[in-house]
């Protein structure tokens, strides 16, 4: 089994919406290292370290031992990234891919991980929300220091 869940071409769409990086070439489905690191914004350092602690799962290799990625594989840094956004530690996130490297009766446990990660997410967004209303507070506050300011000057 591969490390993308059952329905790939979901996962892949939902991601294509709002993606900020390169696309991929139209038509092919075998891409170098390089093409990848472009795609997904990361070093060719860092997808060879996401292979070598299980992040990622085995890549194809050509004839002369160069690495080969599938839309498969750029799925699943898709989902790397979405992860790496919300701030998921790097151990959960190879727990994840064990997990379904291991099969569907991981199921639960895999729901269950990233259910008590999207709950730490929902903290962070509560957090993030009630700074910026203090954010918000300051500027508004500022413009009407800076409004008032202006009103005077131009009553003299």
């Amino acid at each position: 089994m591969t490390v993308i869940d059952s329905a790939p071409v979901q996962v892949a769409r939902c991601f294509e919406l709002d993606r900020h990086r390169a696309r991929r070439p139209e038509g092919r489905d075998r891409y170098t290292i390089t093409e990848v690191a472009v795609y997904a914004g990361l070093s060719a350092h860092t997808l060879r370290w996401y292979e070598r602690i299980g992040l990622m799962p085995h890549v194809d290799r050509s004839h002369s031992g160069q690495r080969r990625y599938t839309d498969r594989d750029l799925d699943w840094l898709d989902l790397v990234g979405r992860l790496r956004l919300t701030g998921m530690p790097v151990a959960d996130m190879v727990r994840y891919a064990e997990l379904v490297r291991e099969g569907e009766h991981t199921v639960a446990e895999r729901e269950e991980l990233l259910s008590t990660h999207r709950e730490s997410v929902r903290q962070r967004i509560a957090e993030l929300n009630s700074t910026l209303e203090v954010l918000d507070y300051k500027i508004d506050r500022y413009a009407d220091a800076r409004r008032r300011a202006s009103e005077r000057a131009d009553a003299r």
